[in-house]
């Protein structure tokens, strides 16, 4: 960033030099298709900033709009607020979603590898109790949902799968942290037994 761009306003009074930093903000998150990250957000504010009050103000600012800033994959992204989708839809000339509804298998499996990334294909199948085909990964793989993690020690060293940035995107996750726990999803009638998921991501 060049030298001539001014982070710290220190001319301008304190409730002035907040406003601007709120507009920067709201400017860069705008702009950007993908969730923007802490570290890209400071550039553009003071060193003394604090950036959650200062984002806190703009989601209050937004409360009455369509649209929103969500905390997404490690970052923040404009969002239009979901009972605007149908109306999206029929602008676009959608008759459906863009994102093909996964199948129950293709959910289980995510799930899967969700609570005990990093896995294997084989040890997925071991799970599930039925084979695992390498298409249904693929089909993961081509939503941005997984990708390919550390090669398992296992015989053959094959690959092991993990969730990707696009996961926490799709399901409006920050972390992996705020995945709902087990009893949760067995309540939701997704899993059948706790022992078939195991440990959940974060504990041992």
């Amino acid at each position: 960033m060049g030298d001539s761009f001014d982070r710290e306003l220190e001319d301008l009074p304190q409730a002035l030099r907040w406003r601007e930093w709120m507009g920067r903000v709201e400017a860069v998150l705008f702009a950007s298709g993908t969730p923007v990250g802490r570290e890209v957000l400071a550039q553009v504010v003071g060193r003394d900033c604090a950036l959650d009050l200062l984002i806190a103000d703009i989601i209050a600012e937004l409360a009455d709009r369509p649209y929103e800033i969500a905390r997404v994959a490690g970052g923040w992204q404009f969002r239009t607020r979901s009972r605007h989708a149908a109306a999206l839809r029929v602008a676009r000339g959608d008759e459906a979603p863009t994102r093909r509804e996964m199948t129950e298998r293709e959910a289980l499996v995510l799930t899967i590898i969700a609570y005990m990334q990093p896995i294997t294909r084989e040890a997925i199948t071991r799970v599930t109790g039925k084979e695992v085909s390498r298409d249904l990964i693929a089909r993961l793989h081509r939503q941005g949902l997984i990708a390919r993690g550390p090669r398992s020690p296992e015989p053959g060293a094959p690959y092991t799968y993990v969730t990707a940035a696009g996961f926490l995107e799709a399901f409006g996750l920050d972390t992996l942290r705020d995945l709902p726990d087990l009893e949760a999803m067995q309540d939701a009638g997704m899993l059948q037994d706790e022992g078939d998921i195991g440990v959940p991501v974060g504990e041992e």
